[in-house]
């Protein structure tokens, strides 16, 4: 008798496969868990932008053989694109079996509209300045990188972790309302549209809230990422519920240590990139 969780849906984005703060373990451990009907993969799974021949480490091919096998036993996997994967955009339509990549989604389930989608086409910086975006996700790789190794060491002295970025975001005003905007815009849309649920990713925010629109209800959801918030969101018995993996202490192992050094390299590098 199988152990797995039994899910109608499962919706996961943000996993940024191919940089160095991905948490590809704990998604690999996330996935071998469940057992979904549908698995939305909803943008910015794999980071072409920042892909290196140099860095996709064994547990990040897990992941993808985990999807793989997911697929060979029944389970329907929807792959949208989002900004960092945006180069798959031309194979928009594309099925194979029970594999579609596409850029939106929308699903009737149990009598309720839903619209799946990444959210970067309502992302203005996106739009209008796409070499900003790019800078500034160099800029937030490093945050990563760096993040990654102070807890690191902050583990060896058995002190709690810490998350920079939340930090930043939480102390800057104009992050906060960028986040503000970007919901609002996303779920006023939707009651246009007439839209019972709306899905997204993107933004790295984790959610699920309902809001009042012209007297429509809109349930907005965001299925947060696996690079810090490791969550995902779950559809089972007419409910969504948001999943957050618990990040255990893993041993030390060679792969790990390896890791750290490449991670070091690649702050020498991004530094060199900025100055």
């Amino acid at each position: 008798m199988s152990d797995k969780r039994p899910l109608d849906i499962v919706v996961i984005s943000d996993v940024h496969l191919g940089i160095y703060g991905c948490h590809a373990k704990e998604l690999a451990q996330y996935l071998d868990s469940i057992q979904p009907r549908i698995l939305i993969l909803n943008g910015d799974i794999i980071d072409i932008w920042q892909f290196s021949k140099r860095y996709f480490p064994k547990s990040h091919t897990k992941v993808i053989r985990r999807i793989l096998k997911m697929m060979g036993k029944g389970t329907d996997v929807y792959y949208l694109t989002g900004n960092h994967d945006e180069a798959l955009r031309k194979y928009a339509g594309f099925g194979l079996g029970n594999f579609l990549i596409d850029n939106k989604l929308i699903l009737d389930v149990d009598g309720k509209k839903h619209w799946f989608f990444h959210g970067d086409v309502y992302d203005v910086t996106m739009k209008n300045s796409k070499w900003l975006a790019k800078l500034g996700g160099k800029g937030y790789d490093l945050l990563i990188i760096l993040n990654r190794l102070v807890n690191h060491m902050l583990e060896k002295m058995g002190r709690e972790k810490m998350s920079f970025s939340q930090k930043v975001k939480a102390g800057v005003k104009q992050a906060v309302k960028f986040i503000s905007d970007f919901e609002q815009t996303v779920v006023e849309i939707a009651a246009d549209k007439e839209i019972d649920v709306v899905c997204c990713g993107h933004i790295h925010q984790p959610v699920i809230r309902e809001e009042q629109v012209n007297g429509r209800t809109v349930t907005y959801l965001n299925s947060g990422d696996w690079v810090e918030s490791l969550t995902a969101l779950e559809y089972t018995e007419g409910r969504w519920d948001l999943y957050r993996h618990a990040e255990k202490k893993a041993p030390v192992v060679e792969e790990e240590d390896e890791t750290l050094q490449l991670e070091w390299s690649a702050v020498a590098r991004s530094i060199s990139f900025t100055r």
